[in-house]
């Protein structure tokens, strides 16, 4: 397998450090606020990398960090008026059940921050003692200006205005304005934990690294995460570990996903744009149609989300999931060939565009016989995550339902030109109605045309 490392900016072969076993990484939420679609871009692509991985014969522990103590955890709670720990359970649990509505379920550990309390507190006393941390009245502080390397993912040092910046922390008797906190000192309205250098709370980028030493000492395969969270957040996990331990690399490949603009802009809630999982779901859209629409573009490419494009996506899906039950019920073997071609698309970084051009392919291949094609649709869904083996046939949904009939009553007037047109406008959305002897027949789209676009 290849995968494009931000360390070497380059793409590299795969080779873990140990052969019976992958250590993933991966930032997690900040659970305060219901998950948005660039959280579920995320890490919809990243179950994609854990999956594939298993996929070629990796055995893989999936880690993944709640940050379930934090600034913003706090200001919403006070907001709201209710305690901190009740707020954050509640995310936690909203986040989790989202992700499951998106086919996510690669994760084999969720750590929360507040359960690594002690090992955050040894990681600072091995900061103070090696020198490279220091206490002021506001609470202890990583000095950049001593570890050597700093911005060496990101090759800067100075934020853009991409950076993910909201835990650069200010404040007075700081040496460097890069130094970031590593231990809050304890505030009369905030919770608290007692340590040898005072009460207080975790600064944001020790949780990550004090979780995955714990799990999987100084080293380990990969770290992912959001683009804009290479610098500073894993330019900080990379200062504060490799200080701590004396061994580099923290990490031997570094994997990020591009951004995800809404409307051909950053997604803020200042501009209105911002786009929740829940609102998703509300606007009677499958999250899998979301998932098929983050598929559609490689992991490292910038997109930009239409609602547009998301119902395009949505329409591609219901014509995938027709074709799939127009095979029947049997289940045949897998197909060597198209399992070959699978495996090299996603080999090479994750090519997610390819795989879906497999998909089509196998459809309208006549050589292969359609119990032939369920298995080998089945095993290539082991990483893609679309649902096919839930599959069953739907109801006909109301909105569609009143245009077949407003079509049937065209049919009746002799208006060819109004049916065809209503005809359209049924595949449009997903569907396939066909005329026969004892009335209109509307099934999920079964034609493999109109494939849906990729984006390179």
């Amino acid at each position: 397998m290849q995968f494009y490392n931000t360390l070497s900016r380059k793409k590299e072969n795969f080779s873990p450090t140990k052969e019976d076993r992958v250590n993933l990484f991966v930032c997690g939420p900040t659970v305060y606020d219901f998950p948005h679609i660039g959280n579920g871009k995320t890490y919809i692509q990243f179950d994609v990398l854990a999956k594939s991985l298993r996929y070629s014969g990796y055995n893989v522990f999936y880690l993944q960090n709640i940050t379930d103590i934090d600034d913003k955890i706090l200001n919403r709670a006070k907001e709201l008026g209710i305690p901190w720990k009740e707020l954050a359970e509640k995310y936690e649990k909203i986040y989790q059940d989202n992700m499951r509505d998106l086919g996510i379920d690669s994760v084999s550990k969720y750590a929360r921050a507040t359960d690594f309390i002690p090992e955050i507190i040894k990681q600072i006393e091995t900061l103070l003692r090696k020198g490279y941390a220091y206490q002021i009245p506001d609470g202890i502080y990583f000095e950049t200006a001593k570890f050597k390397n700093y911005g060496k993912l990101s090759g800067r040092t100075e934020l853009k205005a991409d950076d993910a910046v909201s835990r650069i922390d200010e404040a007075p008797g700081k040496h460097g304005w890069n130094d970031f906190c590593l231990w809050k000192t304890e505030k009369s309205d905030e919770p608290s934990w007692p340590s040898p250098f005072g009460s207080g709370r975790p600064g944001w980028h020790i949780e990550d690294t004090a979780i995955t030493e714990a799990n999987f000492g100084p080293q380990y395969d990969i770290h992912g995460g959001a683009v804009d969270l290479v610098f500073p957040h894993h330019e900080c996990e990379i200062a504060q570990m490799e200080s701590t331990s004396g061994l580099a690399p923290l990490v031997r490949y570094w994997i990020h996903t591009g951004f995800l603009n809404v409307d051909s802009k950053k997604m803020s809630k200042s501009l209105g744009n911002f786009k929740t999982i829940r609102n998703m779901k509300e606007a009677g859209i499958s999250p899998l149609a979301f998932r098929l629409w983050v598929l559609m573009s490689h992991y490292r490419t910038p997109v930009n989300f239409t609602e547009e494009t998301l119902r395009g996506a949505e329409t591609a899906l219901k014509r995938f999931q027709g074709l799939y039950l127009a095979q029947g019920n049997e289940i045949g073997k897998i197909s060597d060939k198209y399992r070959e071609e699978f495996k090299k698309f996603i080999e090479d970084d994750l090519d997610t565009p390819g795989t879906l051009t497999l998909l089509w392919d196998i459809f309208k291949d006549e050589s292969l016989s359609p119990a032939d094609k369920k298995a080998t649709i089945l095993d290539f869904d082991k990483v893609l995550g679309l649902g096919f083996k839930d599959l069953k046939e739907e109801k006909i949904p109301e909105n569609i339902q009143k245009i077949v009939e407003e079509r049937e009553q065209a049919r009746q007037n002799k208006d060819f030109k109004k049916s065809d047109e209503l005809r359209k406008k049924i595949n449009s959305l997903g569907y396939e109605i066909k005329d026969t002897p004892v009335g209109q027949k509307v099934s999920l789209g079964r034609s493999p045309t109109g494939e849906a676009k990729i984006i390179s």
